[in-house]
């Protein structure tokens, strides 16, 4: 991205209920000072904005669908934090055909299949982490869920300026 462009970021919309659960972890478990954004699941970190309204159109069209079944699995680690670990084929098939539509034009981190999760903790030492991971392993049941939709925004350097969200209807 070029130094002062806001680029895209696509997350996937956790239904009410696991948002406000994993909002709360991340209340309670990630380092105050940073937490300046709501439990999310990204599918792409920085599009450029020049793709702005095929984006809307791709992400119109994808939302268009029934909602996209999914399982949260348990907790998941990411060395210096912890998250909930999701499995969803349908949604890595959304991503699929959206990294496809805009080759090229995707960064290194965005041009590989994500692994789902919702970051509760992040930027804590490896020992803090394992911690949480150990004491949040009985708590976090595996269950079903279906995502709620598909959400646009813009990094502002912090915070995130939502653009749109997009609710699944079929």
């Amino acid at each position: 991205m070029t130094p002062g462009v806001a680029s895209l970021i696509v997350t996937a919309e956790l239904p009410e209920a696991l948002q406000s659960r994993a909002d709360q972890l991340r209340r309670l478990h990630y380092p105050p000072e940073r937490n300046v954004l709501k439990a999310h699941v990204t599918l792409f970190h920085a599009l450029p904005p020049s793709v702005e309204q095929e984006l809307r159109d791709a992400l119109a069209a994808e939302a268009r669908a029934k909602p996209v079944p999914a399982r949260l699995e348990g907790v998941m680690s990411l060395g210096r934090g912890t998250a909930l670990r999701i499995a969803s084929p349908a949604m890595l098939a959304i991503w699929k055909r959206l990294a496809d539509r805009f080759h090229g034009l995707l960064t290194p981190q965005d041009e590989h299949a994500p692994r789902l999760h919702v970051t509760i903790q992040n930027k804590v030492s490896p020992h803090d982490a394992k911690h949480l991971q150990r004491s949040l392993a009985d708590a976090i049941e595996p269950r079903d869920f279906a995502f709620a939709g598909l959400a646009l925004h813009r990094y502002r350097e912090g915070p995130w300026e939502t653009l749109k969200r997009w609710s699944f209807r079929g």
